[in-house]
């Protein structure tokens, strides 16, 4: 076989899974309920979220938040404050993908809040 497979956990409950660790590349990936969200934080890499299920809420730095439904794929660069949420459907399912990895990144590591 040359390729190889990853299973994703399917969960009725908050979830953030790795998913994949390599020098080049990290995905993740999280399911947040509705009322759910990660602790605010520093983008410590450039950071890909895919969103595959409900309403992705985020805010970046001091912005307005804004909504990202299933099929959007929202690129966020290194170090900008972020506030991911789900405040709106049942059910948040999204990929981040970062790229460098994050122990790879060059120049100073992103702050935490």
């Amino acid at each position: 076989m040359l390729e190889t497979a990853f299973n994703l956990t399917q969960s009725e409950v908050k979830l953030v899974e790795n998913v994949l660790n390599r020098d080049h590349i990290q995905i993740n990936h999280m399911i947040l309920n509705q009322g759910e969200a990660l602790p605010e934080h520093y983008a410590n890499s450039n950071v890909y979220m895919v969103v595959l299920k409900g309403n992705l809420n985020l805010t970046l730095e001091e912005e307005t938040a804004r909504d990202y439904t299933a099929g959007h794929l929202v690129e966020i660069p290194f170090n900008l404050k972020m506030n991911v949420r789900n405040i709106s459907q049942p059910t948040l399912e999204l990929m981040v993908i970062k790229a460098p990895h994050p122990d790879k990144y060059p120049g100073e590591q992103g702050k935490s809040v």
